[in-house]
């Protein structure tokens, strides 16, 4: 008797590791669908399992069904409040939330997002993520429901207290967003000189686009492009070029290295560099050549409006 209880015991954690494997390996893979029905049948004779509770929430998160994600969330801070990354998911996914419905309602529901990201700072004073939660989330929100540019720089000094990049781009965001150019600069400065990762200089590249000056974001993606050899680069160059009506010819020698160059880890499907020619050539009034290009991004991805946008306003040419 004892032996068979042994077996079946044995059997049935085997069988929850298999399915919690399964559900990550579907997470991973975007299957996000297989992943929540491999944890929903786990938790019809399991219940109580919190990993899979998480894995179930983190399924639905991916999906945006915020309100099936919060309640699995809340049940794990229910369970185990002590657990700071419970309380950081259950924060995230009702921030999330209040993205996705009126101001008016979220205003509903900002004080709980406040409280768990708060928490979970407490419980791990390492906390990476609810830092910079808590860095975006005062940013963002009108000093009338408590946002606080001074609580933002709060939370950026520990963030620079556990890692200097971190701390670096979140006091850069927050001076970005209070109208403070150049200590925003200094700090998306400071970040590339610590880490110089390709996220260091993506965020000194957007602030330099949302600055107008296109010139600065272009040099500082030929010095990370020569720095990390990153073919994505070359089209974040192509961009900014096509984008401002600058350096066509060099927009136009990146635009076609990145097409050499391509794969998949690149992330910016072919079909947008395309788009990114046929801008330069419809600012090189060629006609003929934008036609192809844009023809080219259409055909791949038939379905962008903004191709379809790009062909009428080139066929006026």
């Amino acid at each position: 008797m004892y032996r068979f209880l042994w077996i079946f015991l044995i059997s049935s954690i085997c069988f929850s590791q298999t399915s919690k494997e399964k559900a990550e390996a579907f997470i991973a893979e975007k299957a996000f669908i297989r992943a929540q029905s491999e944890m929903l049948t786990l938790l019809k004779s399991n219940a109580e399992d919190k990993e899979a509770i998480e894995l179930l929430g983190d399924a639905y998160g991916h999906q945006k069904k915020w309100d099936e994600a919060i309640e699995q969330y809340e049940t794990l801070t229910e369970k185990e409040p002590s657990n700071a990354n419970y309380q950081y998911k259950y924060g995230g996914a009702l921030g999330m939330k209040a993205l996705s419905i009126s101001k008016l309602k979220a205003l509903g529901i900002i004080g709980d997002v406040k409280r768990a990201f708060l928490k979970a700072a407490e419980l791990d004073s390492n906390h990476i993520d609810a830092r910079w939660a808590l860095v975006e989330l005062y940013v963002s929100l009108p000093g009338i429901i408590g946002g606080s540019n001074s609580k933002a720089l709060k939370y950026a000094e520990e963030l620079q207290q556990l890692s200097k990049v971190d701390g670096y781009l979140a006091k850069g965001y927050v001076y970005e967003y209070d109208d403070e150019p150049e200590l925003a600069e200094k700090y998306y400065r400071l970040a590339i000189k610590v880490g110089g990762s390709v996220t260091c200089y993506e965020k000194l590249t957007s602030f330099y686009e949302g600055q107008n000056e296109p010139e600065k974001a272009i040099d500082n993606l030929e010095e990370g492009q020569e720095k990390l050899q990153r073919n994505a680069m070359h089209y974040q160059i192509g961009k900014v070029c096509a984008d401002y009506n600058i350096q066509l010819d060099k927009g136009e020698k990146c635009l076609k290295a990145y097409l050499s160059h391509h794969s998949s880890k690149d992330g910016v499907p072919k079909e947008w560099a395309y788009y990114r020619l046929a801008q330069i050539y419809k600012h090189k009034k060629d006609k003929t050549e934008a036609l192809k290009w844009i023809d080219k991004a259409i055909a791949g991805l038939p379905k962008i409006d903004v191709f379809k946008e790009e062909k009428a306003t080139i066929s006026k040419l």
